[in-house]
């Protein structure tokens, strides 16, 4: 049954108050006049469910000539999720692996013991110019999988799953909810979902899931009363239903997922239950132990 049968909370009711956990205010920085907001991780929230580390990049606008470049990097004992809404992104791996990430799609990239992947601009947006806006993700693998073989998936918008109607959209990103499954594969119970509210449309948020965290994306949404805007997540109290009022045309990320098997190290782009492997994957960047990718000649060093 779909969860948007819930009976939705009175506005001002102090249990749908008491709902919200924690608000974080994701950070931001300027890199060469493109804007960069981290929600996780945070000095108030490490994780939530399996996701160790949230960025929205963008919205930004790139001139022809000027370019979304990240030149080649590792990761281990992760998962990164890309999900853009505005702009495309060529991916390429040490897997061989060269895909174009456009807005709805999903690249999933699980490092296991190790990859190596650049993020960039295609050549005929570096000649046109672009806009670019979007969420990257990382969820942490478990423990019995943190080793595993890297691997690459990409899927296409259309495979995403929607629900529409009363002036929401609900595009189910990984996991099951709303009465959709998500063909995202997920090494750990995890929820992720792009939410978009017309002004005034309601969106009821279920307590099936342990977990759970919204992070305003664009507009401004009210809960119980409260309003939040762009950059805000709101961690939400295990076990409480709420219902989510766009005040302003508005967009979010629902995500979350089961408590982790333990906690996670993260240093630079490592993750892992154990902080001798952090130091292993250290010394195997800085000597060049990783795969290349093909093609690539650039890499970011190991910061100091």
């Amino acid at each position: 049954m779909s969860t948007l049968l819930l009976e939705d909370p009175e506005p001002g009711d102090a249990r749908a108050c008491a709902a919200i956990e924690t608000v974080i205010v994701a950070r931001s920085r300027d890199i060469g006049g493109f804007s960069v907001r981290r929600a996780l991780p945070s000095a108030r929230r490490r994780m939530v469910g399996p996701f160790i580390f949230l960025d929205q990049f963008g919205p930004a606008t790139f001139r022809p000539g000027e370019a979304f470049d990240v030149r080649p990097h590792p990761h281990i004992g992760l998962s990164t999720v890309t999900y853009l809404y505005d702009g495309e992104i060529v991916h390429r791996d040490s897997l061989g692996y060269a895909e174009t990430i456009k807005p709805g799609a999903v690249n999933l990239m699980t490092a296991g013991r190790g990859i190596v992947h650049s993020e960039r601009t295609g050549l005929e947006a570096r000649r046109t110019g672009f806009s670019l806006l979007g969420l990257q993700a990382w969820v942490a693998l478990p423990k019995d999988v943190e080793e595993q073989t890297a691997s690459f998936s990409h899927y296409d918008d259309a495979a995403m799953p929607l629900l529409t109607g009363e002036g929401k959209t609900v595009r189910l990103l990984i996991g099951s909810a709303y009465g959709l499954k998500a063909p995202v594969r997920a090494d750990w119970d995890t929820l992720y979902a792009d939410v978009v509210l017309e002004a005034g449309a309601r969106l009821p948020v279920d307590a099936e899931t342990e977990e759970r965290a919204i992070y305003v994306v664009s507009g401004e949404i009210d809960i119980a009363g409260d309003r939040f805007s762009t950059g805000a997540l709101l961690v939400l109290r295990p076990g409480d239903a709420l219902t989510v009022t766009a005040t302003t045309p508005a967009r979010f990320a629902l995500l979350g997922g089961a408590t982790m098997d333990g906690p996670r190290h993260i240093w630079w782009n490592f993750v892992s239950s154990s902080q001798e492997r952090i130091e292993q994957a250290k010394a195997d960047w800085a000597q060049g132990r990783f795969d290349t990718v093909p093609g690539e000649h650039e890499f970011i060093p190991l910061p100091e």
